[in-house]
């Protein structure tokens, strides 16, 4: 059995399932694993590193030619704003889709197109995604609240398919934010998405190139053991425009300057290289394991192609039993 929507006929692939582009957990060893179980692997690019991009993109090439599946490649858009260049080195490995968030796409989409890739935006309200559609996105990515990482404030569960309806049928709607198992794959298409992210979720495999502690954490947490806020933005010197917000699990250094973000900024002069430290040295009670309110349900640590396929399993079963927008199921 498989899954078709409107997704996987665009993307030309088995699973509607997307990787997320998470920040350099989201490498070409991940990204292949992904799209060759069916999903669709995505690189994440995240602010543009050109030294990373330059030896994680020639791996993806290489494995492509070796035996072929379809990938895309994801950046912070004002992150590629500063370094325009990232995306003519990503085009020219011949990406299937180029994702974009938190930024206006409209810079780039041109150029992306005309490269014969998907244009991929990650939106957080119903007004984004217009924007996002206007200027030539091809899938929308409606991201709600519970994901990991950046983002706003709209659940994902009411944000979907307002966003759905307001898009119509000028680009495909895919769910992010809180989907770790096929229930949430199989909610997501009766909401009238086509298709979801995962990132928690590959976040906790074998697979990806996280840190095995923040791993283990992940599998530990409830979806009560995030927070939303600014504090490791601010640790990091690097904080977000309003009204973006990162998520993250809770721990100590997060428990100790909860409420006191401005004593934080006084104090970043000492702060800043501590966090900077704990980060290199895999010291998760002051780094931050950046997750979402699925690490609920994440049970164990698994091979990425386990994940996707677990998951598509059961939306099947879920699905035989009712029917969610244009989706059809059929005998592989």
């Amino acid at each position: 059995m498989t899954i078709t929507t409107p997704l996987t006929r665009m993307l030309d692939v088995k699973h509607p399932i997307l990787l997320a582009a998470m920040d350099l957990v989201a490498d070409a060893r991940l990204t292949r694993v992904v799209s060759q179980a069916g999903g669709f692997g995505i690189l994440g690019g995240g602010y543009g590193d050109a030294d990373w991009l330059g030896r994680e993109l020639p791996k993806l090439v290489e494995a492509r030619e070796a035996s072929p599946f379809r990938f895309g490649v994801g950046f912070i858009t004002w992150g590629l704003a500063r370094q325009p260049e990232l995306l003519d080195l990503t085009l020219a490995a011949k990406p299937d889709a180029v994702w974009l968030s938190f930024g206006d796409p409209e810079p780039f989409a041109g150029k992306i197109k005309a490269a014969g890739a998907r244009l991929i935006c990650q939106v957080q309200s119903v007004e984004m995604a217009r924007d996002a559609v206007a200027k030539g996105a091809d899938i929308i990515v409606a991201q709600g609240s519970e994901a990991g990482g950046h983002g706003a404030s709209r659940g994902t569960f009411a944000l979907v398919p307002a966003v759905v309806d307001a898009v119509g049928d000028r680009a495909i709607v895919v769910a992010a934010g809180g989907v770790a198992d096929g229930r949430g794959l199989a909610a997501a298409l009766m909401l009238g998405a086509q298709g979801v992210v995962l990132g928690t979720r590959l976040y906790a495999s074998q697979e990806a190139a996280g840190h095995g502690a923040a791993k283990e954490r992940i599998v530990a947490a409830s979806g009560d053991d995030t927070v939303r806020g600014l504090i490791f933005d601010i640790s990091r010197q690097n904080v977000w425009p309003a009204p973006f917000t990162g998520r993250c699990l809770v721990n100590a250094h997060a428990e100790r300057w909860s409420g006191r973000e401005v004593a934080l900024m006084q104090n970043i002069a000492t702060e800043a290289p501590r966090y900077q430290a704990a980060r290199e040295a895999g010291d998760f009670d002051i780094a931050a394991v950046i997750a979402g309110e699925a690490a609920g349900l994440v049970r164990e640590v698994l091979p990425a192609a386990t994940i996707v396929t677990e998951i598509v399993e059961t939306a099947e079963a879920l699905l035989a039993n009712g029917q969610g927008g244009p989706v059809s199921l059929g005998a592989v």
